[in-house]
């Protein structure tokens, strides 16, 4: 039975997850550290994990697999999710799958490594969460599911 998994700590598209899942009638696990309202759509279900670095994306690597889908900007869970058979979704609507996963690990490290060397660099951070954003994300969501579904 396919179920969509997310990584719930400051994802910004929780609510297009659930407004996706209830069309298509298909579970959804939030997985956060805490820090969220529990949900009051019964197909949608928050499970709280202890706190400590990387226990959420552990647990998700744990339970996902094949059918399943997994949203979540973390490209080391993504990895370990794609291996798992899931599809993987990022809150901008990239699909990330074991033809693309490799180059966005090579690329995440080489910036960890880069801003690591320069102490200095101040980050401003990235760019606002549009309209524009949510519905690719949205469209993504919804091929995706189907797809899951049909897989499964």
């Amino acid at each position: 039975m396919t179920t969509i998994y997310v990584d719930a700590d400051a994802c910004p598209v929780k609510d297009e997850v659930e407004r996706v899942a209830t069309r298509l009638e298909i579970p959804v696990v939030l997985v956060c550290n805490g820090g969220i309202r529990p949900p009051r759509n019964p197909l949608v279900r928050l499970h709280i994990v202890p706190e400590g670095p990387d226990v959420a994306d552990q647990w998700i690597a744990a339970h996902c697999g094949v059918g399943d889908v997994v949203i979540t900007g973390d490209i080391p869970l993504a990895d370990r999710c794609v291996k798992a058979g899931a599809h993987v979704l990022q809150h901008n609507g990239d699909e990330l799958t074991s033809a693309n996963i490799g180059s966005r690990l090579a690329t995440r490290d080489l910036m960890q490594d880069i801003r690591a060397a320069d102490p200095f660099h101040q980050s401003g951070g990235g760019k606002s969460f549009s309209r524009a954003d949510r519905s690719r994300f949205l469209q993504a969501l919804d091929r995706m599911a189907r797809r899951a579904l049909s897989e499964a």
